[in-house]
C-alpha cells in the first residue's frame, strides 16, 4: 500500500470505531455470499425414486416386506440396483425401477423374484420420489433424473460460471463509478434475486435467475474486499482481510441450519435470502472509500469522509486531502524514476506477468495455488453432505472448521511468514487426502474429522494466497496479478463440481485430484520468495530481485507541473475543514 494511505491511517487510526463499523456492516452481507453459493447443496438434493404407476396400489413388496404403501419402502431402501413389486387393484403386477418399469405378463402370485417375461415401459407418469427427508426439491419438483439428470447436475457449475463472470463485470465497474454504488446495487441484487429463485415456474428461469444471483453475489464479495481494505490500516489489514472469509464460512454454517430446520427448496430458499435483510435496509449510510475518491479528483467528498472518520475516531485534527495527494505525487515520481522503460506510462497486459523466467514461473506457480485452493475448498464443502451420517451437522462442522483456521493463518503469516505457512498447508491437506482413502466406509465419525482437517488446511492455504499474491508483484501489475489469480481461483470452483460428481467413478476420485494438485502445488511454492516484513515493489526489476537482498535508490523530485494543483488543493482542503466543523 502507498505511503499516501498509510499516512491517513497514521493520523486517524488504523482501525479505530469509524473502521470497526463500516467492517463489520460490510462483511456481514458476506455472509449471503457463503450463504448462496453452497445453496444448492439441499436444494437440488436427489432423493431415492422410482417410476410412477399407473393406475392404485393394492399391495407393495420390497424384497420379503410387505407394505400397505410406497411411502412405507423408503427405510429400506439402500441402493439404485433395488426395485419395488407392486399390484395395482385390476389385477396387474409392476415392476418399479428407477428409470423404467416393467409389467409382468403371468399375474398368479406376488412374488419378488419372477423368471417369466415382461414388457419394459418408461416412466411416462413421472415419478415417485422419497420425501421422508425433503418434501419438495428442485429435482423433484421439475423431475430431473434418469434422462434429466445432466440438468441437476449443470445447477452448481452454472452458478459457479456466473461467480466468475460476476468478478470481472463488477471489479471493473467498482474502479470506474465506486465500491460504493456496487455495493449498494449487489446488495440489493442479492436480496431480490433470492427472492426471486424461489418463484421460478420452471427449470431454465431456475438456472438464469440464479445465474444472476451468481454475478451479483461474486460482485459483492470481491469489492467488499477492496472496500473494507482501502478503510483499514496496514497494522489490522491482515487479521481484517482474512477475517471476511470468516463470514463467508458463516453463510455454509446457515445454510445448513435452515436445510434442517426447512424441508422445501423455495421456502428454504427464501429463508435465506431474507437472512441478510437488515444490511439491505441500512448499506445506504456505507461511504465511499477516500482513495478512490482521490482517484477521481472529488477532493470535497474525500475531505468529508475524512473528516468524518476523525470526528468517529475522535482525532481533532484530521490530516488534509493535500497532504495525502502530496504523498502520492511523491510515490509516482518514485515508481517513474524506479523503472528506466517509463512502465509507469506503458499500459499494462496479462504478457507482463510472463515478462521473464523468475517472474512466468511465480505466476504459473501463483496461479495454481488459487486454483487448488477453489477446487480443494469446493470439493470438501459440497462433498461433505454425503459423508455419511447427518447431513447437516456434517455441513456446519465443515464451515465451522474454517472459523480457526483464519485465526492460525494470520499468527502463521506473521510468525513464520507467508511462503513458510502456506508449504506446510498445501503438503498437509494433500497428505489428509490420501489419509481418508485408508479409513474404512464405516467409521463415519473419523471420515468426517479427517475431511474437517482437509478442509482446514486447504482453508489457510486459499486464505493467505489472497495477500501473499499482492505482496509478490509490483504496484504496476498488482491489480492485474490478483484478478488474474482470482480468474484461476473461479475455474476452480466451476470445475469443483463436476469433480464431486466423479465419486459414481471412484469414491475416491474427488480426493485423489485434490492431493495431487496440493502436493504440486506445495512442491512449486518452495521455489516462491519470502516477503514477510517487507516493503512492496514498484517495478518488475524489483520484483524480478525480490529475495535477492539487492537495493536500488533513486532521488525523488515533484513534478513542477503538479505544483499548482497541489496548491489549489491545499486551499480546497482548509475551505472544506472549516466548512465541516
Amino acid at each position: 500500500m502507498a505511503p499516501s494511505s498509510e499516512r491517513l491511517f497514521d493520523s486517524l487510526g488504523h482501525f479505530g470505531r469509524f473502521q470497526a463499523c463500516v467492517y463489520f456492516a460490510s462483511v456481514f452481507q458476506a455472509m449471503s455470499c457463503g450463504i448462496h453459493y453452497l445453496a444448492s447443496v439441499f436444494m437440488a438434493v436427489t432423493p431415492n425414486f422410482v417410476c410412477g404407476i399407473p393406475g392404485n396400489v393394492s399391495s407393495v413388496l420390497f424384497y420379503n416386506t410387505s407394505e400397505s404403501s410406497i411411502e412405507d419402502t423408503w427405510t429400506l431402501w439402500t441402493s439404485t440396483e433395488n426395485y419395488i413389486v407392486v399390484q395395482l387393484e385390476n389385477g396387474e403386477i409392476w415392476e418399479l425401477n428407477q428409470c423404467s418399469r416393467s409389467k409382468r405378463e403371468v399375474s398368479l402370485d406376488l412374488t419378488y423374484e419372477y423368471k417369466g417375461n415382461k414388457s419394459i415401459f418408461s416412466c411416462s407418469d413421472g415419478f415417485l420420489y422419497d420425501d421422508t427427508k425433503w418434501k419438495s426439491t428442485v429435482v423433484t419438483q421439475w423431475d430431473l433424473v434418469c434422462d434429466r439428470e445432466w440438468l441437476a447436475k449443470l445447477i452448481q457449475p452454472t452458478f459457479m460460471l456466473g461467480v466468475l463472470i460476476g468478478a470481472v463485470i463488477f471489479g471493473d465497474i467498482a474502479d470506474r463509478l465506486g465500491r460504493q454504488r456496487v455495493i449498494w446495487f449487489t446488495s440489493a441484487g442479492q436480496f431480490l434475486f433470492g427472492i426471486a429463485v424461489a418463484f421460478t415456474f420452471d427449470y431454465y428461469s431456475f438456472v438464469i435467475v440464479r445465474f444472476l444471483l451468481a454475478m451479483v453475489s461474486s460482485g459483492y464479495l470481491v469489492v467488499a474486499f477492496v472496500y473494507v481494505t482501502e478503510f483499514v490500516g496496514i497494522k489490522a489489514r491482515t487479521w481484517a482481510s482474512m477475517h471476511v472469509h470468516a463470514f463467508f464460512a458463516v453463510g455454509i454454517m446457515v445454510v445448513a441450519l435452515m436445510g434442517f430446520l426447512v424441508r422445501t427448496w423455495w421456502v428454504y430458499q427464501i429463508f435465506l435470502s431474507i437472512a441478510t435483510l437488515p444490511f439491505i435496509l441500512c448499506c445506504w449510510m456505507l461511504p465511499e472509500t477516500p482513495f478512490w475518491l482521490l482517484s477521481e479528483e472529488r477532493y470535497e467528498d474525500a475531505q468529508k469522509v475524512i473528516n468524518i472518520m476523525a470526528r468517529w475516531n475522535k482525532v481533532s485534527t484530521p490530516c488534509k486531502v493535500s497532504e495525502l495527494c502530496l504523498f502520492q505525487q511523491d510515490d509516482l515520481v518514485s515508481v517513474r524514476t524506479g523503472d528506466n522503460d517509463m512502465s509507469s506510462t506503458k499500459k499494462h497486459n496479462i504478457l507482463d506477468l510472463f515478462c521473464n523466467w523468475h517472474i512466468a514461473r511465480r505466476t504459473i506457480t501463483v496461479w495454481l495455488i488459487w486454483f487448488t485452493g477453489s477446487l480443494g475448498y469446493y470439493v470438501f464443502s459440497l462433498s461433505s453432505v454425503s459423508l455419511g451420517g447427518n447431513e447437516y451437522l456434517n455441513l456446519f462442522l465443515i464451515g465451522a472448521v474454517e472459523l480457526p483456521c483464519y485465526i492460525i493463518a494470520c499468527i502463521g503469516m506473521d510468525k513464520l511468514g507467508r511462503r513458510n505457512t502456506l508449504i506446510p498447508f498445501l503438503i498437509l491437506s494433500a497428505l489428509i487426502c490420501v489419509l481418508i482413502m485408508f479409513i474404512p466406509q464405516d467409521f463415519n465419525v473419523l471420515i468426517i474429522l479427517a475431511n474437517m482437517a482437509g478442509k482446514f488446511s486447504i482453508g489457510v492455504a486459499f486464505g493467505l494466497i489472497y495477500l501473499y499474491t499482492a505482496e509478490l508483484y509490483p504496484t504496476i501489475v498488482r491489480s492485474l496479478a490478483v484478478g488474474s489469480g482470482s480468474m484461476m481461483c473461479r475455474a476452480g470452483s466451476v470445475v469443483a463440481p463436476f469433480c464431486v460428481y466423479l465419486r459414481s467413478v471412484w469414491i475416491f476420485m474427488p480426493l485423489l485430484l485434490v492431493g495431487i494438485m496440493a502436493l504440486l502445488s506445495g512442491i512449486l511454492t518452495i521455489m516462491l520468495p519470502e516477503n514477510a516484513g517487507k516493503p512492496l515493489t514498484n517495478s518488475l526489476v524489483e520484483a524480478t530481485e525480490m529475495g535477492r537482498n539487492k537495493k536500488s535508490c533513486s532521488g525523488k523530485r515533484t513534478p513542477q507541473h503538479t505544483v499548482v494543483r497541489l496548491e489549489k488543493i491545499e486551499m480546497f482542503g482548509q475551505e472544506t475543514v472549516s466548512t465541516e466543523k
